[in-house]
């Protein structure tokens, strides 16, 4: 971001800048997605054993969602922070931020892969593997723990090209790896016949090339934030406040992966392995909605950051009022598509009639307060791009943490369908914590952009 750059995050009409920024962020997201969803596309219509296969991939699901969290609690959390540093002229400081940032993903990528590969079995089997299934998880995570490095680099790191404006660029991160990972899986699932391991491979190679290309230009003329070996020492005073402001964003990621772990037992326990594999297409379809509104956002936070920085409080606003209006309405069209054509949906990943009985009147009731999401992502989100970091941490806590996981175990004890009972969890969760999440937003926001610009 040079200074013509800056100018026009603090100038130029806030609803172009949100259509330039946001377009390919949400690209970025939904390109993204194949490399979630592409796996269980093939590996959910391989012969004979797909429905067991599609299953046991989604039992390895909540570790991937881990790995991804990491890569926010550094990414998310020091990319705002460094936007706000910018915009208030202090740039040493923002690239201070990012090499720190460099150091802890590192770190964290290495403790992971350890703990991952000496502990995985197990934890799939507490997850809710089967005996038909543990080997197809297994399998498949043995490889993708070990690329563990290229997601950390990949997904943390281009969150500092979006920030500065590059948007185009961070889009590019994305579809490179996904572009790759779709040609490649393929030809390693089906050509080489290495089943859910080609999966697996593939996916690391292509989240390889995505590393290398974030580094490069993190390191080369272009970015006005660059990676420099003197700022990568870690210290307290830069990388505690990044921590704090990326616990939120972590925690939806890492609650995430615990709340899949909570719907497979259960589910294992009421509905065998059919309604697990129901559930990892559910999960699969919900990014469908979850990963364009993280563009969404992510398009939007560069511009809430750097004019709060710049204390431009009316810029601020007509941002996140926009951010809010374009997330409500994407959410209720997608809510409304997957409530009339379910069956559309879940045949993407698997169309045999064992797991479409169960699959399509569980999407329709697990999606029913969908249509919420996106005022609660959106105001939540708007925490983060101003910096609060208490107050969307507590926001991250409510859905998930005091919500819905309890409700998977409650409601199973009142309802006779117990199955149905884990499934509706979902959409009383979800309309409950969006109200409470828009009004905290409205209390919140008359008095915090009022006030002098901190950091939290």
């Amino acid at each position: 971001m040079n200074s013509e750059e800056k100018n026009i995050l603090g100038t130029e009409s806030v609803g172009k800048l949100m259509l330039k920024l946001a377009m390919p962020a949400v690209i970025s997201q939904l390109v993204n997605m194949l490399y979630n969803i592409v796996d269980r596309v093939y590996i959910g219509h391989i012969p004979k054993n797909g429905v067991a296969a599609l299953t046991g991939l989604g039992l390895c699901f909540p570790i991937i969602m881990l790995v991804s969290a990491f890569a926010c609690l550094f990414g998310m959390g020091g990319a705002p922070q460094a936007a706000i540093a910018m915009g208030q002229g202090k740039d040493d400081h923002a690239e201070n931020i990012l090499g720190n940032c460099i150091t802890a993903l590192i770190i964290t990528a290495g403790l992971l892969t350890v703990g991952f590969l000496t502990f995985g079995r197990s934890l799939l089997m507490a997850f809710g593997a089967s005996s038909g299934t543990i080997e197809y998880a297994w399998s498949y995570l043995q490889i993708y723990v070990c690329g563990t490095i290229f997601v950390q680099m990949a997904l943390g790191l281009n969150m500092f090209i979006t920030t500065q404006g590059f948007a185009t660029k961070a889009m590019t991160t994305i579809l490179i790896g996904a572009i790759l990972n779709t040609v490649l899986d393929p030809i390693f699932i089906f050509v080489f016949n290495m089943g859910v391991r080609g999966a697996a491979t593939a996916t690391i190679l292509s989240q390889a090339v995505s590393a290398v290309w974030v580094l490069h230009f993190l390191t080369g003329k272009q970015t006005k934030l660059k990676i420099r070996l003197s700022k990568m020492r870690l210290r307290k005073e830069v990388l505690l406040p990044v921590v704090a402001l990326g616990l939120a964003p972590f925690i939806m990621q890492a609650t995430e992966s615990l709340l899949n772990v909570c719907f497979n037992s259960s589910l294992q326990r009421y509905g065998g392995d059919i309604a697990v594999g129901t559930m990892t297409i559910l999960s699969s379809i919900s990014q469908l909605l979850l990963l364009p509104l993280q563009g969404i956002t992510q398009g939007a936070q560069p511009i809430i950051s750097f004019n709060y920085g710049a204390g431009k409080m009316d810029r601020v606003k007509k941002a996140i009022k926009l951010q809010i209006i374009v997330c409500v309405v994407f959410t209720t069209l997608l809510w409304g598509m997957i409530e009339l054509f379910p069956t559309a949906f879940i045949r993407i990943f698997n169309s045999k009639e064992e797991l479409l009985g169960t699959a399509v009147w569980a999407l329709r009731l697990y999606s029913a307060g969908m249509f919420m999401l996106g005022a609660q992502i959106a105001c939540q989100q708007s925490f983060v791009a101003l910096g609060q970091a208490k107050t969307s941490l507590l926001l991250a806590f409510l859905r998930k943490l005091i919500l819905l996981i309890p409700l998977i175990y409650i409601l199973p004890v009142f309802l006779e369908n117990k199955v149905q009972a884990v499934f509706l969890a979902e959409p009383i969760a979800d309309i409950c914590a969006a109200t409470i999440t828009v009004i905290t937003f409205i209390v919140a926001t008359k008095k915090l952009l009022h006030q002098p610009t901190t950091i939290k």
